[in-house]
């Protein structure tokens, strides 16, 4: 079949072995016993770019060598850089009859196509990444990433001086405006005066036009950047503007080694394994899996040392405390752009609310396209 790689790129290892380090210290360690079944299991992935991305796909593909790893009778099919079109349900067919029993697809514009693959192939199990469509045989998957926005602002409005905060978004979607409310409170936390000022890419990997877009909000003032895009590009404006940064996905530091404070970053090997082991022994059942910091699926990279003892002490209280379940980055009272009460004190949102977000919490400066 085209397009499908089974071995890795060392070039790609060399340049990111670094963003590792970044990744939750959960990726070493031992996942339940795994079922070892008595012949080969063919796993097949599809990317929406390459692994060298040093961002989204890269974390993917760290998880699924470290599902390799756990299962050495597991073979894994991927297809990177996959359009969201009539591609992906092209791809995923292929897949299914090369042979592969499990396949995974890992961007929200997969889910359709996904769904219509899933209605073909009943006897296989198939798992979309941060969709909300399901079927008996297909569950979806994703991770409570604004929880580590949450504390990557606090950090952000630690920093800034000018309390303007640049952030660079890829896709008008319920997750990236999550992120951005999420961050955005972060930031009120620690510094009530700053603002965070969004623009819009409609991409999730073009390096140059993110890099432009964050040129752009250094050009009017911000003085730390955050992003959700999968490139370095923004880390590396502020890099070369003298400002801080915070980067997504996977520990992007060596990318910005004097600009990067941390990066809300993924850590998607134990949930692979434990997916693909639920279809070894049977116990597969249909889900939708939102796990969070208590689950190890999502974390912060380490911070570092330019921000104030104090500050990283208050990040890990924080930090504590969500997973402890005594704090929720979304409970009342929070209020929108306008000044409108959207969450009343003493409450909550709820997950169906959280998914399909579609407002911005006071302290942004942007519009939402329609």
């Amino acid at each position: 079949m085209k397009n499908i790689t089974k071995v890795l790129v060392v070039l790609m290892l060399l340049v990111l072995v670094v963003s590792v380090a970044g990744c939750s210290s959960k990726t070493a360690e031992v996942v339940d016993d795994a079922v070892i079944a008595d012949e080969v299991v063919k796993v097949g992935m599809i990317y929406i770019g390459p692994p060298g991305d040093a961002g989204w796909t890269y974390a993917h593909d760290q998880g699924r060598q470290f599902l390799e790893e756990q299962y050495p009778n597991v073979e894994v099919l991927f297809v990177e850089s996959v359009p969201e079109s009539s591609d992906a349900e092209r791809v995923m067919t292929e897949l299914v009859e090369e042979g592969c029993t499990v396949v995974f697809a890992t961007s929200f514009g997969y889910m359709d196509y996904m769904d219509n693959v899933a209605l073909k192939y009943p006897d296989v199990k198939f798992f979309h990444c941060s969709g909300y469509k399901t079927e008996e045989n297909m569950s979806t998957y994703f991770g409570r990433i604004y929880q580590a926005r949450y504390l990557t602002g606090m950090i952000a409005g630690a920093m800034t001086e000018t309390n303007e905060i640049g952030y660079v978004a890829a896709h008008p979607i319920p997750e990236v405006i999550r992120g951005i409310n999420a961050f955005t409170l972060g930031v009120k936390e620690a510094n009530a005066d700053a603002v965070v000022k969004v623009v819009w890419t409609n991409t999730w990997y073009d390096p140059a036009k993110e890099k432009e877009a964050a040129q752009g909000l250094l050009d009017s003032g911000v003085d730390v950047i955050a992003q959700h895009q999968d490139t370095p590009g923004p880390q590396q404006a502020a890099e070369e503007a003298g400002v801080y940064a915070v980067g997504y996905n996977t520990n992007m530091r060596a990318f910005a080694p004097e600009a990067n404070l941390t990066s809300a970053v993924w850590n998607w090997g134990p949930y692979y394994v434990n997916a693909v082991k639920s279809v070894i022994d049977g116990t597969f059942v249909s889900t939708q899996y939102w796990g969070g910091l208590e689950d190890g699926i999502v974390d912060i990279a380490p911070i570092s040392d330019k921000v104030p003892a104090d500050m990283v002490a208050q990040v890990e209280a924080k930090k504590a405390a969500i997973i402890d379940g005594s704090f929720d980055v979304f409970a009342g009272p929070i209020k929108d752009q306008d000044g409108n009460i959207k969450v009343a004190e003493g409450s909550s949102m709820t997950d169906g609310e959280l998914l399909s977000m579609d407002w911005f919490v006071e302290g942004v400066e942007g519009v939402i396209p329609k």
